[in-house]
């Protein structure tokens, strides 16, 4: 799925930067690689004879990630620019580190740049984003979630990403686990008959269900829930949950995520109530860029 998105997400990526309808990647010629860079008319300034080299660095610190999508776009730009990387997805950098030398033909290089530098920052950020909010756990053994918050068209890069900088998926999408939120929960006619109803429906799907209240905890429990969200519930109750889920047998228990009103100083003191997870929309929605430059060598 993540390498199929890759190709799908370059591919849209170049075509919105060149103006110009590309036919499927799986059928593209070289004739087509050839018309992406001449798409790009500033490009065309520069003899199509000439190479080049460039060097990408980090301004400043924070999380790598993103090869596979920078090497994906000079790809399709043709296959002709070489990357030769210093940095692995999820090494830690520091200010003016050189992350990549590239060389190849000039027009490609400088058509491809912002597009993979895009990706670079775009995903450096989530990562970097992300350990930020691990290293505030690190002393307990709650782990760390993202969420369906994500850019739009983006969602398994940005989830990947976050286990780039220690973190851990939450559900891709809508199909792979059950979340029962309260406008199912009153669908259904209660927490027991949705869960029963997803029990019936896919038996192998993971059950989650949103409480807003002890009392709606003690009913997920009864019904048999695999993770309970406690939504917006506040340290005091966080520990009353943590204490009726740990009264059951460990069959009966389940796990326990954490969300809403969390941030960067709120997280370390919901993790020490004991709680299995804590779910965090920030990582994916808001980031911040790690800013990159591209200089190229005469």
């Amino acid at each position: 799925m993540l390498e199929n998105d890759i190709r799908t997400s370059v591919k849209a990526a170049l075509e919105e930067d060149l103006g110009y309808q590309a036919i499927p990647s799986h059928t593209d010629s070289n004739d087509e690689a050839i018309k992406r860079t001449e798409s790009d008319i500033t490009a065309q300034l520069i003899p199509a004879d000439r190479h080049a080299q460039a060097s990408l660095i980090t301004r400043e610190e924070g999380v790598f990630c993103g090869k596979a999508w920078a090497e994906q776009v000079f790809n399709q730009l043709g296959g002709e620019v070489a990357l030769h990387w210093h940095v692995d997805d999820g090494d830690l950098v520091v200010p003016n580190q050189l992350l990549c030398e590239l060389s190849g033909p000039a027009r490609d290089i400088l058509t491809g740049e912002r597009t993979a530098m895009n990706f670079i920052q775009t995903l450096s950020g989530t990562a970097t984003l992300t350990k930020k909010y691990v290293d505030k756990i690190a002393s307990t053994h709650t782990k760390l979630l993202d969420t369906r918050k994500t850019i739009p068209g983006m969602r398994t890069a940005q989830k990947y990403a976050v286990t780039c900088g220690g973190g851990k998926n939450h559900r891709i999408g809508l199909f792979d686990a059950f979340l029962i939120k309260e406008n199912h929960i009153m669908a259904c006619g209660g927490i027991g008959k949705a869960i029963e109803k997803a029990r019936e429906l896919h038996s192998d799907k993971l059950v989650e269900v949103e409480v807003e209240s002890i009392l709606e905890l003690q009913q997920a429990l009864e019904a048999g829930s695999d993770i309970i969200m406690l939504d917006n519930f506040d340290i005091t109750m966080m520990l009353e949950a943590v204490e009726l889920n740990n009264r059951l047998a460990d069959s009966e228990q389940a796990k326990l995520e954490v969300s809403g009103n969390v941030t960067i100083d709120t997280i370390a003191d919901f993790a020490k109530t004991g709680v299995d997870y804590i779910s965090v929309g920030a990582l994916t929605k808001h980031l911040q860029a790690l800013d990159l430059s591209l200089r190229l060598k005469s």
